[in-house]
C-alpha cells in the first residue's frame, strides 16, 4: 500500500468512534495533536528492532493530547505505535514497566512489546517510540451504570495490583506543576478565576498534610481512555500522565469525568454509586482516604482546568489540535467547592 492510503486521514479510526465530534454536550479531551510525523518507510526501518512480523498499515489516531500515536499493523499482529513528546527518555521505564507489571498481574491493560535487545523503547525520528499491544474496542463516551461499574473494580485492582511495584515516579502535574501552571496562565484570566485558582491551591496545600495510601497510579482515567468490547471493558489505554501519586485522588479524576452531567457538571448520583460500590467491594477506602474524598474531587478539577487553560493559552505547534472549551473544569470544581460530594457512608 502506497504511503497516502496510509496518511490520507487524520482521524479516529477505530470502529464507531466518528461519533465522538458529533458529541459536543460531552466534554472529552482535545482531539489529537500529531506532533512528530512518521512515514511508512520510517516506521519500516524502526519496526526491524521487533520480531513482529511485516509491516503492512499505519495510520494516526486522533485522540489523545500529550503524545503522537499511530496504528500500525503487521501481518499477523496490531499495535498502537506511540512518540512521546514531553516525557524524557529516563523516565519512560516507570510507564512502560508499570504497564507491563499491570498487564502480568492480571490487569485489562495493553502489553508494551521488547524489542530485540530487551528494551521497551527505542528512538524514533528524534523521539522516543515504543510499540503496545492494540486491544479491541472503543471508548464509551455516554457511559452507563454498568460501563462505570466494571471501570471502578478495574480501577481497584490497578491500584491493588500496584502495591507490589516498586519504581516511584513523581507527578509531572502535582502540586509544583499546578503553581507553575497557574502563574503562566494568570495573564490570561479574569481576577475572579485568579483568586478562585490561588484558594484552590492553598487549600489543596494543607489537605496535602494528611498522609493517603499511594502507589503508582493512572492519573489520566477519562472515558477516552478506557476501551469497550461491545458491553465488555476491554482495557485501560494511555499511561502517560502515570506516576506515584494517592490512590483515592486518581479514582476522584476518573469520577469528575465518568459521573457528572455535561451541561452543569454536577455528579450524577447513580453512575457515581456505581462506580463507588464495584471500587469498595475490590478496594475499601481508608477512613483518611473516606475524609478527604471531597477535596480529592476538588484537586482534580483543578488539575484538568490548569492544564486545559494551558493548552489554550499556550498551544504548542502541531499537524492537528484543537484545544478543548477550559471552562467545563472551572464548572466542575465551583461545583465540588459548593456543594461538596461526600463518599458513600453506606459503602464505609
Amino acid at each position: 500500500m502506497h504511503r497516502g492510503g496510509f496518511l490520507a486521514r487524520a482521524t479516529w479510526v477505530v470502529a464507531g468512534c466518528e461519533r465522538w465530534r458529533s458529541l459536543p454536550a460531552w466534554p472529552v479531551h482535545p482531539i489529537m495533536s500529531v506532533f512528530t510525523s512518521v512515514s511508512v518507510a520510517d516506521a519500516a526501518a524502526w519496526l526491524a528492532r521487533y520480531n513482529v512480523g511485516e509491516l503492512v498499515g499505519l495510520e494516526p489516531i486522533s485522540a489523545g493530547i500529550e503524545n503522537t500515536n499511530y496504528f500500525l499493523t503487521t501481518r499477523d499482529r496490531r499495535f498502537v505505535l506511540t512518540l512521546y513528546e514531553r516525557i524524557a527518555p529516563e523516565d519512560l521505564p516507570f510507564y512502560l514497566n508499570f504497564t507491563a507489571h499491570l498487564a502480568e498481574q492480571g490487569v485489562a491493560v495493553p502489553r508494551p512489546e521488547k524489542d530485540r535487545t530487551g528494551s521497551y523503547f527505542s528512538m524514533l525520528n528524534g523521539k522516543p517510540a515504543s510499540l503496545i499491544e492494540r486491544l479491541p474496542g472503543a471508548p464509551v463516551l455516554t457511559p452507563g451504570e454498568h460501563h462505570c461499574a466494571q471501570m471502578g473494580a478495574e480501577l481497584a485492582r490497578l491500584h491493588q495490583a500496584s502495591r507490589t511495584f516498586r519504581s516511584r515516579q513523581s507527578n509531572k502535574r502535582g502540586p509544583g506543576w499546578m503553581l507553575a501552571t497557574s502563574r503562566a496562565v494568570r495573564p490570561f484570566l479574569n481576577e475572579g478565576q485568579n483568586a478562585l485558582i490561588a484558594n484552590e491551591l492553598r487549600f489543596q496545600r494543607e489537605r496535602r498534610q494528611m498522609r493517603l495510601p499511594t502507589g503508582a497510579v493512572h492519573a489520566d482515567l477519562f472515558r477516552d481512555n478506557a476501551l469497550f468490547d461491545g458491553d465488555r471493558l476491554a482495557g485501560f489505554i494511555d499511561f502517560g500522565f502515570a506516576a506515584t501519586d494517592e490512590f483515592a485522588y486518581d479514582l476522584a479524576i476518573a469520577v469528575n469525568d465518568w459521573c457528572i452531567d455535561p451541561a452543569s457538571g454536577e455528579i450524577d448520583h447513580d453512575r457515581y454509586m456505581a462506580v463507588a460500590t464495584a471500587y469498595q467491594a475490590v478496594r475499601p477506602l481508608t477512613d483518611p482516604e473516606m475524609q478527604a474524598w471531597s477535596a480529592l474531587l476538588r484537586a482534580g478539577a483543578l488539575r484538568f482546568w490548569l492544564s486545559r487553560l494551558y493548552d489554550l493559552h499556550l498551544p504548542r505547534a502541531a499537524e492537528i489540535n484543537t484545544p478543548h472549551d477550559p471552562t467545563h473544569f472551572e464548572r466542575v470544581l465551583k461545583s465540588r467547592i459548593e456543594r461538596p460530594v461526600r463518599w458513600p457512608l453506606e459503602l464505609s
